[in-house]
């Protein structure tokens, strides 16, 4: 992944506007939890690209600080080379002194070419440098963005859960209000009373039957006397007279 890319996607998702898509969701829940797998995983990439740019800049360094090693051997050599040669040319030693001086000379080329390639790598290194402090900040808005992405969703979950319960009691008390167990209760009352009236109703009967029967009797007694009179007139005596009590 190229290094604007990956600043690009750090970019777009450190200014994502997560309240807005909350607003804008059908389901913010679902929502939620596809923006912290989004971020999760760019996450992880971006991780893996700022690592190997961080790497490629380590390399570069290296690679720097041993072309300033190597300037800094070659010219040892040429000093060591250079000072060889002065002390031959003071003993009268020209030829050989010829010698170390070309020597010196060689390596003074030696460290003139790794120095400027220090040099020539120094203004990428301090570029790259800058570049993999963006990218660090960038990672850490991103983890913050993460942090604050699940918290919200957490707390949209916990909310939905306390609201889904609310309804539950909130739809339970409403069945109550339709089926009044009152009212259940007042039915079955009144089915005991209506029993109570049943059982009274047998009993009146029971006694209005037993009355008349008494009454029967008695209506028997009065049709005996009226046939013993009749007998009694037939025969010619006097009728009796009963005393009413």
């Amino acid at each position: 992944m190229a290094k604007q890319s990956i600043l690009g996607r750090i970019s777009q998702l450190v200014r994502a506007n997560i309240n807005a898509l909350i607003d804008q969701a059908e389901d913010p829940q679902l929502m939620l939890d596809q923006l912290v797998r989004d971020y999760t995983n760019s996450i992880a990439e971006a991780e893996s690209a700022v690592a190997q740019t961080i790497g490629n800049l380590r390399l570069m360094e290296q690679d720097h600080a041993e072309d300033l090693e190597s300037a800094a051997d070659w010219g040892r050599k040429a000093l060591a080379a250079s000072t060889k040669g002065t002390e031959l040319r003071a003993a009268g030693k020209t030829e050989d002194a010829d010698k170390f001086d070309k020597l010196a000379k060689i390596a003074i080329g030696k460290q003139i070419s790794a120095e400027n390639e220090a040099k020539t790598a120094e203004p990428t290194i301090a570029s790259q440098n800058q570049v993999v402090d963006q990218l660090k900040d960038g990672l850490d808005k991103m983890r913050e963005k993460l942090s604050e992405l699940t918290s919200k969703r957490d707390e949209l979950v916990a909310r939905a859960k306390t609201a889904e319960a609310q309804s539950q009691v909130h739809d339970a008390i409403q069945s109550i209000d339709v089926l009044d167990p009152t009212s259940e209760l007042g039915r079955f009352e009144e089915k005991v009373r209506r029993e109570e009236a049943k059982v009274m109703g047998q009993q009146e009967l029971a006694a209005s039957s037993l009355d008349s029967q008494f009454e029967s009797l008695e209506d028997l007694d009065k049709e005996a006397e009226v046939e013993a009179r009749l007998a009694e007139l037939k025969s010619g005596g006097a009728p009796a007279v009963t005393s009413g009590n």
